[in-house]
């Protein structure tokens, strides 16, 4: 058995064992509590270098001299389908409401600062950091986020130069380190989610597994009808027949359900991207690649999407303005989603306190977060192929299947 799969197993058992647990001590599961809030507190603690090491690696790893009008187009069209997939996903979930049926008053929720009313030029101004530590220090992710790309493009034009390789090198290895500190963390998680389901099942009881259920049914619905509008457009623009698209992707697609991972898909992704769909390798070897670090439909999705099913949980009503902030916080964090065990809880300890939610409501979604990698992952590797059909289309680089 793979670690990663071996992880998987663990966090499920620990999250059985902590409903077991909470359900027959109740309220003296209530002990165990710390343990999980020191299990959040260490994620929390890697998310900012996390998240300025992986954009600026991200971007300032590309050429800006090479990607040229093909590299924009390409950026344009992973940020905008990032985008409608974060919106889908707040749609599906406001539609739907997987988190209704349990009510968690006990905790104050203020209301985040994204949710008062600021004018256009506040809201602007508030995602240019005036003084990046305190950025750091406050955990203002978007102006982090800012920074990190403004900083990721001044490196790749040095790079350029001959001037920044050894600082790209040294963040790569930075990286490196963080995520392996987070390797190390996720160790912990059985132990953190136990203690954090128990006691939450201890206070509030049973109830707490039905819109745990929803909440993945309307995911999983929300995933295949998204997949299903990009084949729509896929095919009216490249006059590709909607079957022979999924003919020549069904591989690829069971291999991202099978694997849970992008990087693992890459090599089956491109040969099929080539032979089946007859993309030219130009294309192929430019969007897909990339698409693995800066396109991630699936976890846009699966950010907006969870967070509106928590704050249903918690009873926060959210303008709509301030649903088109998260759709929008969703797409540029998914960004940062790293390639490590356990990502999905990383990406919600980073979104959820940005919308001011409980950082404990993550534990409810460590035993289905194989299922939702799995979601998260087809729709991550299918629209990098759906992106980089569109792009060779525009660049008349691509065959018409018969």
């Amino acid at each position: 058995m793979s670690e990663k799969k071996s992880m998987t197993l663990k966090i499920m058992c620990s999250m059985v064992a902590g409903i077991f647990f909470g359900s027959v001590f109740q309220e003296g599961a209530q002990a165990v509590r710390i343990l999980g809030d020191i299990f959040l507190r260490m994620i929390q603690m890697a998310i900012v270098p996390l998240i300025l090491g992986q954009i600026i690696e991200s971007v300032g790893g590309l050429n800006p001299k090479e990607l040229g009008k093909l590299g924009v187009k390409t950026v344009m069209i992973f940020s905008v389908s990032s985008y409608l997939a974060a919106a889908f996903g707040i749609f599906m979930g406001v539609m739907l409401k997987p988190g209704l049926g349990l009510q968690m008053t006990q905790t104050t929720i203020q209301q985040s600062s994204a949710n008062q009313l600021l004018s256009l030029n506040e809201t602007v101004l508030g995602f240019f950091p005036k003084n990046i530590f305190q950025s750091m220090a406050e955990g203002n992710i978007v102006q982090i986020i800012v920074f990190a790309l403004l900083f990721g493009i001044a490196l790749s034009y040095s790079r350029l130069e001959g001037k920044g390789e050894s600082i790209y090198e040294g963040i790569k290895h930075l990286n490196a380190i963080i995520i392996k500190m987070i390797y190390l963390v996720m160790r912990l998680a059985p132990l953190g989610i136990f203690s954090l389901v128990a006691s939450t099942i201890g206070e509030l009881g049973l109830e707490v597994i039905l819109p745990l259920v929803k909440y993945l049914l309307v995911y999983g619905v929300a995933t295949f009808l998204f997949l299903g509008l990009w084949f729509i457009v896929a095919s009216l623009y490249t006059k590709i027949k909607v079957l022979n698209l999924i003919k020549g992707m069904t591989q690829m697609s069971f291999m991202a359900l099978a694997t849970t991972s992008s990087a693992v898909t890459l090599p089956t992704a491109m040969k099929d991207a080539s032979e089946k769909l007859r993309i030219s390798e130009r294309i192929n070897k430019l969007v897909l690649p990339l698409g693995m670090s800066l396109n991630s439909n699936g976890s846009a999705m699966h950010m907006a999407i969870t967070v509106v099913t928590i704050s249903q949980f918690w009873d926060v009503e959210y303008s709509i303005a301030t649903y088109f902030y998260i759709a929008g916080l969703a797409m540029i964090l998914s960004l940062a989603n790293a390639v490590v065990p356990g990502a999905g809880l990383v990406s919600l300890a980073i979104i959820l306190p940005q919308m001011n939610l409980p950082l404990e409501s993550i534990a409810f979604f460590a035993g289905v977060e194989w299922f939702v990698g799995m979601l998260r992952t087809i729709l991550n590797v299918d629209s990098d192929v759906f992106t980089a059909l569109l792009v060779a289309k525009s660049e008349n680089e691509i065959a018409q299947t018969s």
